[in-house]
């Protein structure tokens, strides 16, 4: 599960549906619905939140938001009514690891959007983050990039 802190303008095809795949899955997680999961790191942040059912249905609304922006059409039905009612900070460190990480994807499974992006000096922030300095989350599974 990788529950991007980028903007998911930045994903290809294949990586934007990953993404609502997981996010719907992450949302099904945190309401208790699944037996799998339930640790998993990339929700640390997520039931962190006051309201965690309102972080992912809103980390979510930004996904179909992308869906809709390219054409495509995900069922908005499938996420829950609530809201966040703010935001989530991420760090500067994890912000430039997941870009690195999504560059790595990119250069193996689409050259055009990797030479697109690979010159990208400021990184948009998926709506409902906040950046902050600071070094990589300690949730992260690190993968040598």
């Amino acid at each position: 599960m990788r529950l991007w802190s980028i903007h998911p303008s930045y994903l290809d095809a294949k990586g934007l549906v990953a993404l609502w795949r997981e996010g719907l899955l992450a949302q099904n997680v945190l309401l208790g619905k699944t037996k799998g999961y339930k640790k998993h790191p990339q929700l640390i942040r997520f039931k962190a939140a006051e309201n965690p059912a309102g972080a992912i249905a809103s980390y979510l609304e930004a996904v179909a938001d992308e869906a809709d922006r390219r054409g495509y059409h995900f069922d908005r039905n499938k996420i829950i009514n609530e809201e966040l009612g703010g935001s989530i900070t991420v760090t500067t460190d994890q912000l430039d690891y997941e870009f690195k990480h999504l560059l790595e994807k990119l250069r193996k499974r689409d050259s055009v959007r990797y030479e697109q992006l690979f010159k990208t000096t400021e990184i948009e922030l998926h709506p409902i983050f906040n950046k902050v300095t600071g070094d990589r989350e300690d949730w992260e599974i690190i993968r040598v990039l």
